[in-house]
């Protein structure tokens, strides 16, 4: 294992696992994209086992403290220690996120479970590599019925990694059925967003029904498979009208409807999100869900993503009536918490509206937050009360 010297290495103490580019001693252009690699200070002293990618900003990224083998036992560990963590959680069994990449310590790799299903994420070169060792890990660990790699992330675009999605072992026959609170989904691991389902928001969805007003109408914006719309039939609401550009994710939304009964109370519709806010007669809706994608790819598009947040959550409260419930979420990591409730207050503003904030949430339990890291935590979730 080479070593790599660090010139920098205070914030590698403090407990984060990555190291830029500009913190190396010398240039990283002589290992291969994901070499396993020792950290050391300028010294020679070692700090640390991890990976590097000399093509990436982030050129190496820790995996273990200690000096050891990074072979399959390695991730049989990191694994049993992440299964640990989730069986003290008051998670529902059959799914939830297993592995959250730095936050258990295993940089680059996202698992989650959908009851027999496996779904992992190999979002960097360094695992990449790692590929046979971490599919032999899951596989004996966690003896799904199916395992399956999503390699389709714009992270590995980052990396210079090609993309791609296939089922690595075992079989994977049509959608799987998960529960949240009391309804049945259908999750398509193979070909929906992410890992065909957004388990961070989980929390923040069975949260819904303690504010929504009963017997109201809403919309769901972003809706995808319809995970909000249907909780919010689900505890209470009369009518949803649930949007999305994708077809593809409309289908199962309507099957999710169909599972559950709530075909007559959530109707959902093939549109742009902004385009469907303006068919809406103004001050007519009870809530509003608003739940986008990142709208912030980088920190050089920050500005440009604070006025579409802004822009959204505008038209979202000017539909509202007053009293209205907007609930409303970032998961773009650069609209930190604070930018973010400035980019709501002007919304506000620009709407001629009161707000007050009732609720706060982020990403389930699941998905940990590691301290020394800020960047492990991405999502925000408000409800906010509009007058």
């Amino acid at each position: 294992m080479r070593p790599l010297r660090i010139r920098r290495s205070r914030r590698l103490l403090r407990g984060h696992l990555w190291v830029f580019s500009n913190e190396l001693a010398s240039s990283p252009r002589g290992f291969e994209p994901g070499q396993l690699v020792e950290l050391q200070d300028l010294r020679g002293r070692f700090l640390a086992v991890g990976y590097v990618n000399p093509h990436s900003l982030i050129s190496a990224r820790v995996l273990s403290r200690q000096r050891e083998d990074i072979g399959k036992e390695f991730f049989l560990r990191r694994i049993v220690q992440a299964q640990a963590l989730r069986a003290a959680l008051p998670l529902e069994r059959g799914s939830y996120r297993l592995i959250y990449s730095e936050a258990d310590m295993l940089p680059g790799l996202v698992v989650d479970i959908y009851q027999e299903v496996v779904v992992a994420q190999l979002n960097t070169a360094g695992m990449e590599a790692l590929k046979p060792l971490v599919l032999e890990a899951l596989q004996e660990a966690l003896r799904p019925k199916a395992l399956v790699l999503r390699a389709d992330s714009r992270a590995r675009t980052l990396e210079g990694l090609p993309l791609y999605a296939e089922v690595a072992a075992g079989t994977l026959e049509g959608p799987v059925e998960i529960t949240e609170g009391g309804l049945r989904l259908l999750v398509e691991p193979l070909r929906g967003q992410k890992t065909g389902f957004f388990l961070d928001q989980r929390f923040n969805r069975l949260a819904l029904g303690r504010f929504l007003p009963l017997g109201g109408r809403g919309m769901d914006l972003f809706t995808y498979t319809g995970a909000w719309a249907l909780q919010a039939a689900h505890q209470g609401a009369e009518e949803v009208l649930a949007v999305d550009t994708s077809g593809t994710a409309l289908e199962l939304a309507r099957d999710n409807a169909a599972l559950n009964g709530l075909s007559q109370k959530v109707r959902f519709e093939q549109a742009d999100a902004l385009e469907a806010l303006q068919a809406e007669a103004p001050e007519s809706l009870d809530f509003i869900v608003a739940d986008p994608p990142s709208l912030i790819r980088s920190a050089a598009h920050l500005k440009e993503g604070q006025r579409l947040y802004r822009r959204l959550n505008a038209l979202c409260m000017s539909r509202l009536k007053r009293g209205g419930l907007l609930a409303t979420s970032s998961c773009s990591w650069h609209m930190h918490r604070e930018l973010f409730l400035q980019s709501l207050h002007e919304a506000a503003r620009e709407a001629g509206r009161t707000t007050r904030l009732l609720w706060q949430g982020g990403q389930g339990p699941d998905h940990p937050v590691l301290l020394a890291m800020p960047e492990t935590e991405y999502l925000k979730c408000f409800f906010l009360r509009v007058d």
